[in-house]
Formats: C-alpha cells, sequence, structure tokens
C-alpha cells in the first residue's frame, strides 16, 4: 500500500498524449465486464471513469500500456508480499514477548515427556503382566476342563456304581418277604424285583468278575429257590381248587389265577423244570375236569334225546311193515315228523342261543330232536374252548396248551358222536347238523378263535357222509319198492308221496340260504327216482279215469305241500305243476266222454266239416236231434253227477272245483261247436226248439263256480 502511494505520489495524474484512446479503454472495459459477467450493472460506470479520467495513478497505468487486468494482478501479489511480511514481524515481536512463557511450555512438555516414558514403561509391564495373566488363565481353563471331564466320569462312574450296587444288593426287607410273606400283590412285586436281580447277575458281564457277587450270588440262590418253592405251592394249590365240584372254573380264572401270571413267567425264566411242572399239572388238571364235565353234559343230554328216525323209516318202505316206535328210546307219535320239517327249523334261527340245562329240561319232561342236543353240546363247547383258549394265552404265554387239555374233552365228544353217528337215519337231522356247524364256524371266526378249526372241519367231513349214505337210503328205496306192496285202492294221496314232498320241501327250505348245489343234484334224483315209482302205482288201477285222479291228487298233494315250504319250490315244483297241468286236460275229456260221449264224439269227427259240402255223408237233422234231445233232457243231471264225482274223486276241494270249472267250460265249448253246426245244417232251424242256451249253461257253470 506505501508502494503504491508512493507511485502515487511520484507519478502525478495526467493524460499522456499519442498513447491511448480513453474512450476506446472505456470500451474494452466494457466488453470485459460483459463478458466476466452478465449480471452486472454497468448504470453509472460512465461518471465514475470521467471521475477517474484525471486521476495520476490511472494515467500512469494507462501511459505505459498496460492492461488494467494484469496491472490488478500485479497490485494484489504486492499487497499479499506486504502482508506477510507484516505478519512476520508482528509474529516476531510475539515471540519475543512470550519467550519466557515459551521456555516454561518446553519444560513441561519435558517432563511430560519424561513422565510419558515413565508410563510406557509402566504400561510396557502391564502387558508383560497380562500376557502372563492371559497364560495361566489358559492353564486354568485347560485344568477347569480337565477337572470338569473327571467330574462327569466320576458321575458315571458313580451313576453305574450306584445301579450296580441297587442291582446286587440283595435288601433285608426282600428276604423277609420272599421267605415268610404271603403270595399277594406286595409279593408279586418283590417276586419281580428278585427276577430282575437274577438276570442281572447272570447277563452282565461285568458282574461276573465283580467281588460283590461273590457274596451275593449265594443268597440270591437261596431266594430263588425258596421263592420257585412257594410260588409253586401256591400255584399248585389254586389248581388243586379247580378239581372241586361244582367249581365255576371261568371264575376261578378270571378273578383268582390271572392276578397271579407273573408266578408263570417267573418260573418261566428262572425254574424251567418247575415251570413245566407246573404247565403239566394244570393240563392234567383241566383235562380231567373238562372231559368229566363234557361226559356229565353228554349223559344227561341223552336222556332228553327223542328218536325220529330208524333204519325202517324210508320213503319207499311199506309202513305196515316197520315198527312204528323205537326201542330204548321216547317213540315218536307223529311219524310224518320223520319227513316233515316242521317247526325242527327253529334250530338254525337259535343258533347262538345259550346252552340248554339239563335237569331243567328233565324236570319239565322235555324232549328234543338230536340237531337240538347237537347244537347245545357244540355251543357249550365253543364257549369253553373260547374262553380256555384266551385264558391259556394270556396266563401262559402260548395257544398250544390249549390243544393238549382240549384232547381229552374232544376224545369225550368225538366219543358220543361216533356212537350216535352210526344210529343216525334222520336225513333231515343230519342236514341240520351239517347247517349248524357251518353257523358255528362262522360264530368262531366273527369272534378270531381258530381252535376249532380243526375239530369243526372234522365233523362236517363225518356229517356229510353218513347224510349222503341215509339220502341213498331214500333213493333206493324207491328205486327197490316192491309196488303190489305198496299199492292201495285208494285214488287219494299215496303216503309215499307225502313222506317224498315233505322231505323235498323240508330240505329245499333248509337249503335256501345255502344253495347247496350237490343237494339239488341228489334231489333231482330223487323226483326221477319218485316219478317212476308213481308211474307204477298208477298202472297198478283198471281204470284210465282212476289211474288220471291218482296222478292228479299226488301233483296237486307235492305242489301245496312245497309251496308250504315257501316259493323256493324251482324245478322241482314246476315239474309238477307241469305234470298236474297235463293230466288235469286229460281227466276233463275222461269225465266229458262218459256223460256226454256222442256229443264229444260227434262234434269232434263232424261238426268240423261242412254241412252242405260235397261229403259223402253230409250232416243231416236226423244225425243230429238224437244228440241235442239227448243232451236236453240230462245235461242239468249229468253236471251234477261230474260234480259229485269230482267231489268223491279230488281230496283238495279247491283242485276238484279248479277241474270241475275246466269240465263244465270244456263242456260249453262242445256245445258251442254243435249249436255253431246245426246252424249251418239245412232244416237245422227245427232243433232250435230242443237246444240248450249257452246263457242257461253258463248260469250252471257260475252256480257250480260259487261253491268254492
Amino acid at each position: 500500500m506505501a508502494e503504491v502511494a508512493a507511485n502515487n505520489a511520484n507519478h502525478p495524474c495526467e493524460t499522456p498524449k499519442n498513447v491511448f484512446d480513453f474512450g476506446a479503454f472505456v470500451g474494452d472495459l466494457i466488453v470485459e465486464e460483459d463478458a466476466s459477467s452478465d449480471d452486472i450493472s454497468l448504470e453509472g460506470l460512465q461518471e465514475e471513469l470521467e471521475e477517474c479520467k484525471n486521476d495520476d495513478v490511472v494515467a500512469n497505468i494507462l501511459s505505459k500500456g498496460i492492461k488494467l487486468r494484469e496491472y490488478t494482478k500485479g497490485v494484489e501479489h504486492n499487497l499479499r508480499k506486504v502482508e506477510l511480511d507484516s505478519i512476520q514481524y508482528w509474529v516476531m515481536q510475539d515471540y519475543i514477548k512470550e519467550s519466557d512463557n515459551l521456555v516454561s511450555l518446553h519444560d513441561q512438555i519435558r517432563d511430560c515427556d519424561s513422565i510419558l516414558s515413565q508410563m510406557e514403561t509402566l504400561l510396557s509391564g502391564f502387558q508383560v503382566e497380562i500376557g502372563s495373566i492371559s497364560s495361566d488363565i489358559k492353564i486354568l481353563q485347560e485344568k477347569s476342563m480337565d477337572m470338569g471331564l473327571k467330574l462327569k466320569n466320576r458321575k458315571v462312574a458313580e451313576s453305574k456304581l450306584a445301579k450296580f450296587v441297587e442291582d446286587i444288593i440283595v435288601p433285608p426287607r426282600m428276604v423277609d418277604i420272599i421267605v415268610d410273606g404271603e403270595v399277594n400283590d406286595e409279593y408279586m412285586r418283590t417276586l419281580d424285583i428278585l427276577s430282575k436281580k437274577l438276570k442281572f447277575v447272570d447277563t452282565d458281564p461285568m458282574v461276573k468278575d465283580s467281588k460283590a457277587l461273590k457274596d451275593v450270588q449265594p443268597e440270591l440262590e437261596k431266594l430263588r429257590q425258596k421263592a420257585v418253592s412257594k410260588v409253586f405251592d401256591f400255584i399248585v394249590q389254586k389248581l388243586q381248587a379247580l378239581r372241586k365240584p361244582k367249581t365255576n372254573i371261568q371264575i376261578l380264572q378270571q378273578n383268582v389265577l390271572l392276578k397271579y401270571k407273573y408266578i408263570i413267567s417267573f418260573l418261566k425264566e428262572h425254574s424251567k423244570e418247575v415251570h413245566l411242572e407246573v404247565r403239566a399239572a394244570y393240563i392234567d388238571t383241566m383235562n380231567k375236569v373238562l372231559s368229566a364235565h363234557f361226559r356229565a353234559y353228554i349223559q344227561a343230554l341223552e336222556k332228553l334225546q327223542l328218536d325220529i328216525a330208524t333204519s325202517n323209516d324210508l320213503i319207499g318202505v311199506e309202513t305196515r311193515s316197520t315198527s312204528l316206535f323205537s326201542r330204548g328210546r321216547e317213540p315218536l307219535k307223529n311219524r310224518s315228523a320223520v319227513f316233515a320239517l316242521g317247526e325242527r327249523l327253529n334250530v338254525l334261527k337259535e343258533i347262538d342261543q345259550p346252552a340248554l340245562i339239563p335237569h331243567i329240561a328233565e324236570a319239565s319232561s322235555l324232549k328234543y330232536p338230536y340237531e337240538v342236543l347237537f347244537r347245545s353240546l357244540h355251543k357249550l363247547l365253543m364257549d369253553t374252548a373260547t374262553s380256555e383258549y384266551l385264558f391259556c394265552d394270556e396266563f401262559f404265554g402260548e395257544e398250544s396248551i390249549f390243544y393238549e387239555i382240549f384232547a381229552g374233552p374232544f376224545a369225550v365228544i368225538d366219543e358220543h358222536f361216533n356212537s350216535i353217528l352210526p344210529n343216525c337215519y334222520d336225513a333231515i337231522g343230519l342236514m341240520l347238523m351239517i347247517r349248524i356247524v357251518h353257523q358255528h364256524q362262522l360264530i368262531m371266526s366273527r369272534r378270531r378263535i381258530p381252535c376249532l378249526d380243526s375239530y369243526l372241519d372234522k365233523v362236517n367231513i363225518s356229517l356229510w357222509p353218513r347224510f349222503k349214505m341215509v339220502f341213498d337210503m331214500h333213493l333206493s328205496s324207491l328205486r327197490n319198492a316192491n309196488v303190489k306192496l305198496l299199492w292201495e285202492d285208494d285214488s287219494h294221496p299215496h303216503y309215499v308221496m307225502r313222506r317224498y314232498a315233505e322231505f323235498t320241501a323240508s330240505l329245499i327250505h333248509i337249503n335256501v340260504e345255502y344253495g347247496d348245489g350237490q343237494l339239488e343234484l341228489n334231489m333231482e334224483r330223487l323226483r326221477m327216482a319218485v316219478d317212476e315209482l308213481l308211474m307204477k302205482l298208477a298202472k297198478m288201477f283198471s281204470k284210465p279215469k282212476l289211474q288220471i285222479v291218482f296222478l292228479i291228487n299226488n301233483c296237486d298233494m307235492t305242489i301245496a305241500v312245497l309251496k308250504e315250504a315257501g316259493p323256493e319250490g324251482g324245478k322241482i315244483q314246476q315239474h309238477f305243476e307241469e305234470m298236474l297241468k297235463s293230466n288235469t286236460g286229460l281227466f276233463v275229456e275222461e269225465l266229458l266222454m262218459e256223460h256226454f260221449s256222442d256229443l264229444i264224439k260227434f262234434v269232434k269227427t263232424r261238426a268240423s266239416e261242412d254241412p252242405n259240402g260235397s261229403n259223402e255223408r253230409p250232416i243231416s237233422v236226423s244225425e243230429v236231434e238224437p244228440i241235442v234231445k239227448d243232451f236236453g233232457s240230462r245235461w242239468k243231471g249229468a253236471i251234477e253227477l261230474m260234480h259229485k264225482d269230482v267231489i268223491t274223486s279230488f281230496s283238495n276241494f279247491l283242485c276238484g272245483m279248479e277241474i270241475l270249472r275246466a269240465a263244465l267250460t270244456q263242456l260249453l265249448l262242445y256245445y258251442t261247436r254243435l249249436s255253431d253246426c246245426i246252424k249251418r245244417i239245412n232244416g237245422g232251424a227245427a232243433l232250435n226248439k230242443d237246444l240248450v242256451s249257452i246263457s242257461s249253461i253258463m248260469y250252471e257253470i257260475r252256480k257250480y263256480s260259487r261253491t268254492f
């Protein structure tokens, strides 16, 4: 600034000549300003320039031809230099003034450096100490982990040792209970503990090498022997209770023996010999007890047996040659029960009812067909076997023991059955027993108890051949029947046919829900045999009409019996219906020929001819007149005779009325054809007075139709 002032003093402001054009300078200045900024206002610039035009400094600058921008930069440089020099001067002055303070500051800094050096030394020591402590911590950590592992191992060892001690030690309380205690629930729990200890010392290999075992094992063995002896005596005592009369075996098994089933497991594990003894004792006890029970029950049932049939009670056997009474047992008052099913089918409907109580039935003087006793016996067998099978499985843990126990009862039942079956000639009863066995098999299947499968199969296998043999006896009785002995001079249904009808209806009814094809085939063979015998018996009548009546009566009776058995007559019923239909037609013709032979012969031979045709012998009034007058004089009486004939000939009134109506209808047809023929004859009108009106005949037909 001083330099600028000096320059201003030395160079007064004057306007140089011929150096520059001030107007141009202003123009340049304006251009530069415009170029530098578009936002600066130049208003008043001209006045300021006019004022500076006489300034010496500006004039000097302009006289030298220096650009204003460059000159400005030089001024700014000089000003910065002067400023720096001024700052240095004043700084030095301040530094001199503060020299004492700076010395003091230097001393303080030196003291701080000494202190910091000491702190560095101290911190270095700390660092070394910390490194040492870290090493010690790692060592302690390793020791801690080692101690933790040792502690864990000691705990495991302690646990195993405690478990070992607990398993091998014999508490005094356990000894007291095993030796002196009663066999009860607490004894069972103690027995279980003893069992675990015995298995522990026998199965663990480490225990065998321990010294403790040498002290404990003799005591455990003594306890085992004592426990085995005690529970053996106890269970044998309980088994002996089964032999007492009137003992409810199932209640004793469920309420007493099953409570102590662990005894069997204990003996099986720790004394196989004693276990086998107990097992054998139970088998022997139950075998004898159940055998005795079934034997007594069978003997009681035999007193209730009602014999149905003997070897002579066959379809084709002549009644007078056989005895109506069986010997030694209750006779059957109604012999038709040999072949008729009746109420015997109820045994299948009551298949799951409780078994008979013999003394109650005997007190009521009741007698039963054998199939009822058979069902009752096998119902008792099923229930007993089911209970025993489940008990053996739960108590002994094995099913095979059942078959050893029931070998005796099976033998008792087989002995009884083998004595009954060869003397059984009741085919209906045998078929009912076959169905009973089938139903019992289904019951055991629903129970999921397989213990009687083989036995029931064996019974079924023995029943079928016996039924086939008895059935073949009936078949042979028909094929080999003595017709002369069987024939009776009576056109009503024959007793052989009634036997056959009832027998067949019974078998059909029993077979409804089973559809046994083999049985149906056998019944067809029986039908063919009875057809043959029926025709032989019919031929024994001298008159064809009686033969036909005999066949109609027997067919009608057979159909009626088959229908009573149900709508399942099938082919057999259809066969007899067709046979009845054909014989009814024959009887109608025979009946009409007996009373209106001239009328029928004329209608059959001449009525279809053309009366006015070219026949060798045309129909004349004289030929027809006797027939017309004869019919008109006695047709009502003839119909009355036909009615009486039908009533006396046929045992079934409804069947007789149907036949009479068919005969009268056929008579009406014949007479209608006669009337039509007369209308076509020359001079036939003369006979109209003798003709019976169709309405009159229809009236008589309706009159007789109302009787049924």
